[in-house]
């Protein structure tokens, strides 16, 4: 099964959060489970916040990516369209609130689960948690438009 980022096309897959032509950033992947979306990382020893535990931006960026990346899915499962087809649809990180509710140790797999809240043709709100283990570590709200026009290659 392809990742949500994997349906991006070429020129629009740099981000530092998810873009897979980007081999310096995450590469995070993102998929449908159900009616809401899910994403792994494991976390690496350069993304230290103090010995032992994971640096919050990183917690921060995570959720930006899976937001985006689920209300774009969001976005194309609405209009009945396959993700790879025509035009392309991206979105962009409008707002994001995040809120750490747990340290998150190092050396374990982080699972971001997002929920569809608000969905328009041009913005979607999707909500998104961030679990190590069994313990829920942050929670955030992302606010994702379509990608503006100025954005897009020419």
């Amino acid at each position: 099964m392809k990742a949500f980022q994997d349906y991006y096309p070429d020129e629009l897959s740099h981000c530092f959060g998810c873009g897979r032509n980007n081999p310096h950033g995450h590469q995070l992947k993102s998929y449908w489970e159900g009616d809401r979306t899910v994403a792994r990382f494991l976390p690496e020893s350069h993304h230290t916040a103090i010995p032992g535990f994971v640096y919050g931006g990183l917690i921060a960026s995570l959720i930006d990516c899976h937001g985006t990346g689920s209300a774009a899915a969001a976005m194309y499962r609405a209009e009945g369209r396959a993700m790879d087809s025509e035009p392309p649809l991206r979105c962009v990180t409008a707002a994001i609130h995040v809120d750490y509710l747990a340290p998150t140790r190092m050396g374990v797999e982080l699972e971001l689960r997002g929920e569809i809240g608000e969905l328009s043709p041009r913005k979607a709100i999707i909500s998104v948690e961030v679990f190590a283990l069994d313990t829920l570590c942050a929670r955030g709200r992302v606010v994702a438009v379509k990608m503006p026009e100025a954005m897009l290659p020419h």
